[in-house]
């Protein structure tokens, strides 16, 4: 017989906490079953663990498993495990008070909190999920025997303000929740939860992975179901328990990894390379990563969603933890199971989480570490993967410090060494010249742009390789990267590129050198002063064998094509001047040269500077400033030349 009923009222501040749990705290209501659940879960590993350490504890664990049992009549819907139960002390102690100590601190803390989720992330360090049941029920009964005793005990509240305990014998060991449910609200988020779709469906976005069955009895025959929702034979399982996270690698298959990356990433193509990983010690957490071999539409898009998905003890966290992945990583998909999280930890205290923040660092060395293999084992695959992520992983140059070596390593770029196969740094830094201690680029649109420009024509005639980027991110990186393995990068557009060595030079060639720049002194100081609007220095080329003049700035200036991307972000800029190279050997410069000498005061003169200076300025692919003026010149003089 049962003894007499006890009626405890909660503590003043518990009652308010409670409220806010009930009325607050949790968005989505769904997730009071993934709660409920996820204690029957824990209250099973305790059996288990229990039963192997204490071998005089008689109970049975051939079949620990989880029900889920709906009486539509009745309105209730009970979760039931045969787990290690509960004691009259532990349902007072767990269940009867919200927290043991600085419950009203934690109040505090959670009126002052500014939206829900930082009030849910409170909430979730003092595990009162149990509480989420009443948010969809007006009244909760728990049940409970704790394994090696022989009485039970009742609890039951409406969660206003007191609850019931008493004793109750003949209950099995382990816990049953029952919730006297509302009815459904589709506008306070309230659902259908006596459909049997609906249970389905909460278990399998939530509970899919936990260790222990799900099951659910079979609906009588005439029981109010959903369509499609046929009575079984018998119980039906409703999770799979295919955590492939926490299986030895050895013991998945290729298939099963495949299947399971479809699954999570809807992507119908196989990932093309799997990362399987452990961690144990103060953090213990599994992870399953998965590099897809294909880009998704909205790589590039503000709005996608980013991350991995997060489960704690293989309960279904959150979708898109942005917290464990870079941004350049955004294409990896996968699972990061953690073991010593609360179930309701919010994205803000991930942010800031020192263990998270480990965990981060950890799975990018593994991400990173697996390219680096692939790139080496699979060369072909690699420079497929390398087309469509190429440009997001360089962007980790950019956010990434504490692994520039390591992305350095992976970058493939475009070069005047080969027409169509890109080459790595590495590469690159094994073909350079005898005494080339310099990595040089070009960054611009496209790769007939780079090709086609004056800057390239020294160095295709001296037969130094150039790395083509024609990727945006680029004129971000090799702005901020140094080096590679102690080579400088070096843009050719940029600063005083001299492919002569004047150490080796005889006195004759210097001699030569100054005598044409004092030949040209006053040229130049003319052009300079002509064309002071548009230009900051000019001077003679080393760099030009065909063409006549060239634009280059200066080492630490923003090239053009940077400066326009600041500007379209709305970032206003003064112009940045750059320095106008002439070819002293180009016919035209001669012509020039001569002309000026003769007469310098020709009016004529002041256009054909401008000539030059647009014309350099569209062998680049640069815009002119005033496209009309310039054409009105050009076709002035071609005119007078017929």
């Amino acid at each position: 017989m049962a003894s007499p009923t006890e009626t405890l009222e909660f503590q003043a501040e518990t009652r308010q906490l409670l409220q806010l749990v009930i009325h607050s705290i949790y968005s989505n209501k769904d997730i009071f079953l993934r709660e409920l659940i996820s204690n029957a879960s824990d209250a099973l590993d305790k059996l288990r663990l229990e039963s192997l350490t204490d071998t005089g504890l008689a109970v049975d664990t051939s079949d620990l498993h989880i029900s889920l049992e709906v009486d539509q009549e009745a309105r209730t819907l009970t979760v039931r495990d045969n787990g290690i139960g509960m004691t009259r002390d532990d349902v007072v102690d767990l269940i009867g008070t919200i927290a043991k100590s600085g419950t009203a601190g934690l109040l505090a803390k959670i009126k002052e909190a500014k939206d829900a989720e930082a009030a849910q992330s409170l909430i979730g360090q003092f595990g009162v999920g149990f509480y989420s049941a009443f948010m969809v029920a007006d009244k909760v009964t728990l049940r409970t025997r704790r394994a090696g005793t022989e009485q039970g005990t009742t609890w039951e509240s409406d969660g206003e303000g007191t609850y019931t305990v008493a004793q109750a014998d003949g209950l099995p060991v382990g816990t049953s929740v029952t919730l006297h449910l509302k009815p459904a609200d589709t506008e306070d988020g309230l659902g259908d939860y006596l459909a049997a779709r609906k249970i389905r469906q909460i278990v399998k976005q939530y509970s899919d992975f936990i260790r222990w069955p799900i099951r659910m009895a079979a609906e009588p025959a005439g029981a109010n179901t959903d369509a499609g929702d046929a009575a079984a034979d018998g119980p039906e399982t409703l999770n799979s328990m295919k955590a492939l996270w926490a299986r030895p690698r050895s013991e998945v298959t290729d298939a099963e990894y495949s299947e399971f990356y479809q699954q999570i990433s809807h992507d119908w193509r196989p990932p093309a390379e799997t990362v399987h990983m452990r961690a144990e010690g103060t953090f213990e957490y599994e992870a399953l990563l998965f590099i897809p071999a294909h880009a998704p539409f909205d790589l590039f898009s503000r709005d996608a969603k980013r991350g991995v998905q997060l489960y704690v003890k293989r309960v279904f966290i959150m979708d898109d933890c942005d917290a464990l992945m870079p941004d350049y990583l955004r294409f990896v998909k996968g699972v990061v199971d953690a073991h010593d999280l609360s179930l309701n930890v919010s994205r803000e205290i991930l942010q800031h989480d020192r263990q998270i923040t480990a965990v981060r660092r950890r799975l990018v060395k593994k991400v990173l570490a697996a390219l680096k293999t692939m790139q080496t084992a699979k060369a072909d695959a690699y420079a497929e993967l390398w087309e469509q992520f190429g440009r997001v992983i360089k962007e980790g140059l950019i956010a990434d410090r504490d692994n520039t070596d390591a992305l350095l390593e992976l970058v493939r770029a475009a070069s005047t060494n080969d027409p169509e196969q890109a080459t790595t740094l590495r590469e690159y830094v094994a073909r350079m010249k005898d005494g080339q201690d310099t990595i040089y680029y070009l960054t611009g649109e496209n790769r007939q742009t780079v090709e086609s420009s004056p800057h390239m024509e020294a160095f295709a005639a001296k037969g130094y390789e150039v790395l083509i980027l024609t990727d945006p991110v680029d004129e971000v990186w090799t702005d901020q990267v140094p080096a590679f393995d102690g080579h400088r990068f070096q843009s050719i557009a940029k600063g005083q590129v001299d492919l002569d060595d004047d150490a080796d030079a005889g006195d004759e060639a210097k001699a030569e050198k100054a005598q044409r720049e004092k030949d040209f002194a006053d040229l130049l100081g003319w052009l300079q002063t002509t064309l002071g609007e548009h230009v900051k220095q000019v001077r003679l080329s080393t760099r030009l064998t065909t063409s006549a003049a060239c634009l280059v700035g200066d080492a630490h200036d923003l090239t053009p094509t940077l400066e326009k991307m600041y500007r379209a972000m709305g970032q206003e800029l003064p112009p940045v001047k750059r320095i106008l190279e002439l070819n002293p050997g180009h016919p035209l410069v001669t012509a020039l040269h001569q002309a000026h000498r003769a007469k310098p005061d020709d009016p004529a003169l002041a256009d054909t500077a401008e000539l030059v200076h647009g014309s350099a300025l569209l062998a680049e692919g640069g815009d002119l400033p005033d496209p009309a003026r310039f054409t009105r010149l050009l076709t002035d003089r071609l005119s007078r030349s017929l």
